[in-house]
């Protein structure tokens, strides 16, 4: 079992022509991902490495069958094309742009609100690295050769903290059954909990490693669920101990603004729900060994 994409997932790619979406598009498909076509408005009827582009996401989905998205587009214009696939029936969309005004998600947030539960949209990112099931599907910008297959989930709102939690797991023979970025904008499609969730009910994931930082309730949502409905190993690493108030950290929801947004107040509270604590960034491959031989 896979959560949210596997190798039969029809993925297209909304911004699949420009030179980004290209490169990304063509690693997706050399690891093997199911991409069956792309989305470019005035492109319509032309191939892109092999596929056909379509100027809608309903044209692409009406003739290709696809269930996800990969969304590359320049920021004035990304909060549209999640609407666009969300209003196109598409089940997951993973969106990688990054400064996209937090204004225009909140419209996209209420926009996805709008449809029956059975039609909603998951939405991951944006300013994320995407999702990857390693040996079967990437959608998004993930290094593939660096996730080996296995049982331990990832997530995080870091994509390059997610990178090195798997090639330290990589190193010390540990593999991934799904590594899942969440993106670092204050307003998001997904939160830890959401996948949490997700991780808790797959057969194939016996732990997990979540990746937070500074800023936002998500850790502390995600503490009480670990608390209240998760059965399996979490091992947590929190960047930003030493970032101080008010001072952005790399991503734009990465600073603190209120009581139990630190780093520190973070990590306190999920080690209070049992969850294993990696010190350092270097740590987190010793510290997920570590937390499987305690749980085994």
């Amino acid at each position: 079992m896979s959560i949210l994409i596997d190798r039969n997932t029809p993925v297209i790619v909304q911004g699949m022509t420009g030179r980004i979406g290209t490169f990304h598009s063509r690693e997706m498909i050399e690891y093997g991902t199911n991409v069956v076509g792309g989305v470019v408005p005035g492109r319509g009827g032309e191939t892109a490495l092999g596929r056909p582009v379509f100027n809608t996401v309903k044209d692409a989905v009406a003739q290709t069958g696809a269930k996800a998205s990969l969304i590359i587009v320049p920021p004035p214009f990304a909060a549209d094309s999640i609407m666009e696939a969300a209003d196109a029936s598409i089940e997951l969309a993973v969106c990688i742009t990054d400064g996209i005004p937090a204004q225009d998600m909140m419209r996209v947030k209420r926009f996805m609100r709008c449809y029956r539960e059975d039609r909603r949209m998951r939405l991951l990112g944006p300013n994320c690295a995407g999702i990857i099931t390693p040996g079967k599907a990437l959608a998004g910008i993930m290094p593939g050769h660096i996730y080996l297959p296995g049982n331990v989930g990832i997530v995080g709102r870091s994509g390059t903290l997610g990178y090195e939690a798997a090639s330290q797991m990589m190193d010390l023979g540990i593999g991934v059954s799904t590594s899942v970025g969440i993106g670092g904008d204050p307003v998001n499609g997904s939160s830890f909990k959401d996948i949490l969730e997700l991780f808790e009910q797959d057969d194939d994931t016996t732990a997990v490693v979540m990746i937070g930082e500074i800023g936002g309730p998500q850790e502390a949502e995600a503490a009480n669920f670990i608390r209240d409905h998760m059965s399996k190993p979490v091992i947590a690493y929190v960047a930003g101990l030493s970032a101080p108030k008010g001072k952005r950290m790399g991503h734009a929801g990465a600073i603190i603004s209120a009581f139990g947004e630190s780093a520190p107040e973070k990590v306190e509270m999920l080690r209070k729900v049992g969850a294993s604590i990696a010190p350092t960034p270097a740590d987190i491959g010793t510290t997920v060994t570590q937390a499987l031989r305690k749980a085994a």
